[in-house]
C-alpha cells in the first residue's frame, strides 16, 4: 500500500520525469474520483472543473459504465485483442452505429488505432497523402493536434514544437484560423493563397481543423467559416479532416462539435472521452470510399481497447438514445456562458470564448489567469488555462456535473476573479 502523503510527495521527485506538468498547478495527491468530485489523501474534496482535458466528459467512475466493466472483468471477457473479432467490439460498433451514425446520416468506417489521440490524427495524415498523392496539409493558426512528429507539425505552439529538439517539421502550411487576424477575412486569405500559383502553397493533401481550440484558447469558428474551409477543401481537390478529440462526444452540446455546421469531413479523429470514462481509446471516423488501407499497413499493438469497447458502449446506450443529455448539456452551457460573461465584465478587456460546455475567459495576461486557477484551486475548484500564452482561464467541467455542484464550483472561480482583480488593483 501506497505511504505517500501530501507532506512526502520526493517519490514523485526521486523517480518521475520533469515533464510531468498538471501536478505543478494542483499539489496535492488524489485518491478517488466521483462524477465531478475529486478527495485527496487527506481526504478534501475539489470541484473538478478540467475532467481529464475533456477526456471525462461523462465524470469520474460513471456507475453503469463501472458495473459493466468490473462484469467484464470478473467474467474473464477478452483483455487484448490486438484488431482480432470480439463479442466487445462487435456490441460498440453495432451501438456506434446506431445511436450515432446511421441518425446523423453518416456513413464512416471506423479505424481503430493506438489508444491516444495523435495516432488517430497521424492515420489521417497518413491516409490523406496516399489517397492524393500530396504531401502538403493545411493546418491552423493555434492549432494542436498531438506531440508524435507528425501531428506536432500541425500544431501551432511554439512550446510544444521546440519538444521536437530542431528536428524537421515540414509538409504543413499553417493559415489564419477565424478570427485570429481581428477583422481580416481569413476565410478570403486562405482562398487567395491557395488559388494562387505564386503564393509558394503547394497543392494540399488535407486541412485538418478543429472546430473549437482547446489548447489554443477556446477559438471557437463560425458555420460560415466551417462550411467555407469544407468548400475550399473540397474545390482543391483536398481531404477534410475534422480533429474532435476535445471537442467532440457533448463537450459542445452535440455528439459531435461540427454538427450544426452542416459539413461532412472526410475523416474526423476521435479520442479523450471516446471510451466513456476515461481509458485509452481512439479511433479514426473514414468515410467508406477513402478506407483503402491494406491489412496491417497501419498498425500498432494498442488499437482497440477491449476495455474501452464495454466502457463507451454503456455511455452511448446511457446518455444519446434519445436528446434528454444533449439538452442538459446545452442548459449548463448557458448557464456557463452567462456566469462566464459577468465575470469578464470585472476584468479590462477580458472576453468570452469557446461554445457549450467549452468555454473560458480571455483575461489577456498568462500571469493573471495563472492566479486565478491557483486561487481557486486554494478554495477547492480545479481548473486550468489554454492559450498561446495561457491567457484564457477554461471551464471543462464534467457534462454531468450536478447543476447545484457546478454553480458553486462557477461561484468559487468568480470569488477569484474578485480576488485576483483586487490583488492586481492593489499592485498598480
Amino acid at each position: 500500500m501506497s505511504t505517500v502523503t501530501n507532506g512526502d510527495k520526493s517519490i514523485f521527485d526521486r523517480r518521475e520525469s520533469q515533464v510531468r506538468s498538471y501536478c505543478r498547478s494542483f499539489d496535492t495527491v488524489f485518491t478517488k474520483g466521483q462524477n465531478a468530485t475529486l478527495t485527496d489523501v487527506e481526504g478534501r474534496e475539489y470541484t473538478d472543473f478540467l475532467a481529464g482535458c475533456s477526456s471525462l466528459n461523462y465524470g469520474h467512475n460513471d456507475p453503469d459504465m463501472k458495473a459493466a466493466l468490473i462484469e467484464h472483468i470478473t467474467g474473464d471477457g477478452i483483455a487484448h485483442g490486438l484488431d482480432m473479432y470480439t463479442d466487445t467490439k462487435a456490441r460498440f460498433l453495432e451501438t456506434f452505429e446506431k445511436t450515432i451514425l446511421e441518425p446523423r446520416g453518416m456513413d464512416h468506417k471506423v479505424m481503430m488505432v493506438g489508444p491516444t489521440g495523435t495516432n488517430a490524427v497521424e492515420a489521417s495524415l497518413k491516409l490523406a497523402r496516399k489517397i492524393t498523392g500530396r504531401k502538403n496539409v493545411i493546418a491552423f493558426t493555434n492549432g494542436f493536434h498531438g506531440m508524435t512528429l507528425g501531428s506536432l507539425a500541425l500544431t501551432g505552439n511554439s512550446g510544444k514544437r521546440n519538444g521536437g529538439g530542431g528536428v524537421s517539421l515540414g509538409d504543413v502550411t499553417h493559415l489564419p484560423y477565424d478570427g485570429s487576424m481581428g477583422d481580416v477575412d481569413t476565410l478570403e486569405v486562405a482562398r487567395t493563397l491557395l488559388n494562387n500559383s505564386s503564393s509558394g502553397v503547394d497543392k494540399p493533401a488535407a486541412f485538418i481543423v478543429e472546430p473549437v481550440q482547446g489548447e489554443g484558447g477556446l477559438n471557437a469558428a463560425s458555420k460560415e467559416w466551417m462550411q467555407g474551409i469544407a468548400a475550399l477543401a473540397k474545390e482543391h481537390g483536398a481531404l477534410l479532416i475534422v480533429d474532435d478529440i476535445q471537442s467532440g462526444v457533448g463537450r459542445t452540446g452535440t455528439f459531435f462539435a461540427f454538427e450544426p455546421f452542416g459539413i461532412e469531413p472526410d475523416m474526423v479523429p476521435m479520442a479523450k472521452s471516446f471510451s466513456g470514462m476515461g481509458l485509452p481509446f481512439a479511433a479514426l471516423l473514414v468515410k467508406p470510399e477513402l478506407d483503402v488501407w491494406k491489412p496491417a499497413e497501419h498498425n500498432g499493438t494498442f488499437r482497440g481497447n477491449t476495455h474501452a469497447f464495454v466502457t463507451a458502449r454503456v455511455a452511448l446506450e446511457k446518455f444519446w438514445t434519445d436528446d434528454t443529455f444533449a439538452k442538459e448539456v446545452t442548459e449548463k452551457g448557458e448557464v456557463l456562458h452567462q456566469r462566464l460573461s459577468e465575470m469578464a465584465q470585472k476584468i479590462d478587456g477580458a472576453r468570452l470564448k469557446g461554445r457549450g460546455m467549452m468555454r473560458g475567459v480571455d483575461v489577456g495576461s498568462g500571469d493573471l489567469a495563472e492566479a486565478i486557477c491557483a486561487e481557486a484551486f486554494k478554495n477547492g475548484l480545479i481548473i486550468e488555462t489554454s492559450g498561446a500564452g495561457d491567457e484564457v482561464v477554461k471551464v471543462l467541467a464534467p457534462l454531468t456535473i450536478p447543476m447545484e455542484q457546478f454553480k458553486a464550483g462557477l461561484d468559487t472561480l468568480a470569488a477569484a476573479v474578485d480576488t485576483c482583480v483586487q490583488n492586481k488593483i492593489a499592485a498598480e
